[in-house]
């Protein structure tokens, strides 16, 4: 009796995904992208640029806004040579708040970079918001 309720719930549960196209969405998935644009750094607002200024050896996670426009700015402080660059590889909208994730890439292996210190980092903008922008 017990195996045949377990065999009709099983059924059920498999016709009912089949039905329904049953795809598992992480919470990570969740939400809707944002279209942006990477910013020049001669285009960076003046009080953002100096806020990231301030904290380039370290490091930063900031946000600007303006009327129109939201920017969000991420630095990985002082690195050792020159060829790191960062990319965005999540900027989406869900229920709650505006996730941000970047990776820094490093130089390739024998590229040749400045052996001076860089400071990578990236700006980007999009349309103004008022969630808070949770970085990752």
């Amino acid at each position: 009796m017990k195996k045949a309720a377990i065999i009709w719930i099983v059924t059920i549960m498999t016709v009912s995904c089949l039905l329904t196209g049953c795809r598992q969405q992480s919470m990570e998935e969740a939400g809707k992208p944002l279209e942006y644009t990477v910013v020049e750094p001669d285009e960076v607002p003046a009080e953002l640029q100096a806020k990231m200024e301030e904290s380039k050896e370290a490091g930063f996670k900031l946000t600007y806004r303006t009327q129109e426009s939201l920017y969000i700015a991420e630095g990985y402080g002082k690195q050792p040579t020159g060829g790191y660059s960062v990319a965005v590889r999540k900027l989406m909208l869900n229920d709650s708040a505006i996730d941000f994730e970047t990776e820094m890439i490093g130089p390739q292996s024998g590229e040749k970079v400045s052996k001076e210190p860089s400071y990578p980092y990236i700006v980007v903008k999009t349309e103004y918001r008022e969630q808070n922008v949770v970085f990752k």
